[in-house]
């Protein structure tokens, strides 16, 4: 008999390729609005960002509630994540730059909200390279290091959103503050041992478990 646990990984594989699957459907029976290049970037540009922030809350989630098993998933979440920016930026390049190389490199150079897309997917591309079990025996303390840059992805990721929606309301804004939130814990996290010896009461050090994706 399987046991349900087993069943959430196939589960939570196919749950996110739903999007994409709807994109495509959309695409192919033109139901994507008058601007289908444009609704396939913003979508694509989203599913990237609420990934990659469910992969950023599963050390949260286990440091606050002990759900250790989360851990197993943030790895396939990481990765999604990639895959949807990288569906983002090509959609850019080809849909809305038709391959036009010095239009892309004159984007990078002079709009901001672009220069923070492609630094955003930069920083991913070596954490999405890295992050099988080779790679983590190969880097060893290294790799944990490396993949801290998805803090500097995340940022990024929001600027770029922010900066190309241009508005201080709405749901870029709404990103940016998860953000800061999951950010937060982890510097509200990373000093209270020091806070906790300082009023006299040992600290707790939260268990570091090594798997794919831990990026603490």
């Amino acid at each position: 008999m399987i046991r349900p646990v087993t069943l959430v990984k196939p589960v939570l594989f196919v749950a996110a390729l739903v999007p994409v699957g709807l994109l495509a459907n959309g695409l192919v029976n033109g139901n994507l609005g008058v601007n289908p290049a444009e609704t396939l970037q913003v979508e694509t540009g989203i599913w990237a960002l609420r990934f990659l922030f469910a992969s950023l809350a599963i050390t949260p989630l286990r440091r606050l509630f002990g759900w250790n098993r989360l851990v197993q998933y943030r790895r396939m979440l990481g990765l999604f994540a990639f895959f949807y920016a990288s569906l983002h930026l090509l959609t850019y390049i080809v849909l809305d730059r038709y391959f036009d190389l010095s239009g892309i490199v004159e984007d990078i150079a002079e709009r901001p909200f672009i220069t923070f897309g492609m630094l955003a997917f930069a920083l991913m591309i070596p954490l999405a390279l890295t992050s099988t079990k080779g790679w983590i025996r190969r880097l060893g303390r290294k790799w944990q290091l490396l993949h801290r840059l998805v803090y500097f992805s995340a940022i990024a990721a929001s600027l770029h959103f922010v900066w190309k929606v241009k508005v201080a309301i709405g749901e870029p804004v709404y990103y940016a503050a998860i953000l800061a939130v999951l950010l937060g814990f982890r510097v509200v996290w990373r000093f209270r041992p020091a806070a906790a010896s300082k009023r006299g009461r040992p600290a707790v050090p939260s268990r570091q478990v090594t798997t794919p994706g831990n990026h603490g």
